[in-house]
C-alpha cells in the first residue's frame, strides 16, 4: 500500500499538526497557570504537552518525516525560506490591506528572524557536509556541553577528558558578555 495520496496520510497531517498545536498551547497555558500561583495545574499542562509532543512525534515519523540530520537540516532550510519569501510575506500584505498595521509589522518581523533561521541551517548542513563541525582552520574553544570542561585546538576532543562524553557534546564556546 501507498501511504502517500491516501485518507490515512492526509489524517496524518493533521493529527501532526493538531498535537503540535495543542503541545505548544498547553505550554503556554503551563506558563500562565505558574504565573497566576498554580504550580500543580502548570506541572499538569506541562506533563501534557510533553505527551502531545511525542503523540505528534509518531505521526511525523510515520509521515516519514525525520531523516537524517542533513536530511533534516535542509528540510528545515526550505521550510524556513518559505515562511520568509513566501507565508510572512503574503500574511503581512492581507493584514495591512485589511487594516491590521502592528500584525503586518509582526508578520514582517517575523519574516526576518525566518531568514536568518535558514542562513543558520544551511550554515551548519555546510559544516556536516564539509566535516567542519568538529575542526576548524585555528584554534578554537571548544566547550563540553555536558560539564564545561574547555578545550583549546583545532579539533574538539574526541572524548572529554573530565566527564568522558563523546564529541558530540563538544560546541564552540561563545563567551559574549
Amino acid at each position: 500500500m501507498e501511504l502517500k495520496g491516501s485518507r490515512t496520510e492526509k489524517n496524518l497531517q493533521i493529527a501532526f499538526a493538531g498535537e503540535s498545536q495543542a503541545r505548544n498551547k498547553y505550554t503556554y497555558f503551563a506558563s500562565k497557570a505558574k504565573k497566576d500561583g498554580f504550580v500543580q495545574i502548570a506541572n499538569i499542562f506541562e506533563e501534557t504537552a510533553n505527551n502531545e509532543k511525542e503523540h505528534a512525534k509518531l505521526w511525523f515519523k510515520a509521515l516519514g518525516g525525520i531523516g537524517d540530520t542533513k536530511e533534516n537540516l535542509l528540510a528545515a532550510a526550505e521550510g524556513e525560506n518559505y515562511e520568509w519569501t513566501e507565508m510572512y510575506k503574503e500574511f503581512a500584505q492581507v493584514a495591512r490591506e485589511e487594516g491590521f498595521d502592528k500584525i503586518a509589522a509582526q508578520f514582517e518581523g517575523v519574516a526576518l528572524i525566518e531568514k536568518r533561521h535558514e542562513e543558520r541551517y544551511r550554515k551548519l548542513l555546510a559544516n556536516v557536509e564539509g566535516g567542519l563541525v568538529f575542526s576548524k582552520d585555528d584554534d578554537t574553544i571548544w566547550e563540553c556541553a555536558n560539564c564545561g570542561h574547555i578545550h583549546i585546538g583545532k579539533e574538539a576532543p574526541l572524548v572529554c577528558p573530565v566527564c568522558a562524553h563523546p564529541q558530540a557534546y563538544f560546541f564552540i564556546s561563545n563567551n559574549n558578555f
